[in-house]
């Protein structure tokens, strides 16, 4: 199974099944401020749900289609970082991320994303960084303006959130530019 040393505190892991209770305790812990921006909480209602989750990002990563890893501070599973889906033809990943809201505002984020732009330049050879962030997700925004992606457009309406569309900005990184 994958597992990635960030640094000192910070471990990626693609999940497996034993960790379903835990990744639902933790996301319904944090569905009330989840909510505002991400739509998939309505089709996580039970440890079930995680499970399910769990199986197809293992079936995902096996198929080198995406990496969707638990992201473990201290040895505490705290959200959920990785690439969301790989373009093997371009050579082009596409980051997607969540933190617990208890987590929050400790640089967690930050470094697990900063670990995941690593290892997809020197171990997985990609050639670009794909960031997408609803626009007024200013949170999400700040990881990659942190990490210096350039903020390279807008899509208009680019999801449907619960009961209305969201803009989006995108944030791209490419191997060249990657300190």
């Amino acid at each position: 199974m994958f597992q990635y040393e960030v640094d000192e505190e910070i471990t990626l892991k693609l999940l497996s099944e034993t960790d379903a209770e835990a990744l639902f305790r933790l996301t319904e812990n944090s569905r009330e401020n989840l909510s505002e921006w991400l739509p998939w909480l309505d089709g996580t209602k039970t440890e079930e749900d995680s499970l399910d989750f769990i199986k197809n990002s293992i079936k995902n990563y096996e198929a080198k289609k995406g990496l969707n890893c638990g992201i473990f501070y201290k040895g505490e599973l705290t959200g959920m970082a990785g690439f969301n889906s790989i373009d093997w033809v371009n050579r082009v990943g596409f980051i997607g991320y969540w933190l617990a809201v208890e987590f929050q505002g400790k640089g967690i984020m930050t470094r697990a994303v900063h670990g995941l732009t690593d290892y997809a330049f020197n171990e997985l050879e990609l050639n670009r960084i794909d960031i997408r962030a609803a626009i007024g997700n200013k949170k999400s925004r700040a990881i990659p303006e942190r990490l210096g992606f350039k903020e390279e457009g807008l899509i208009r309406q680019g999801e449907w959130l619960y009961d209305h569309y969201v803009d989006h900005i995108i944030y791209g990184m490419l191997q060249s530019d990657w300190k």
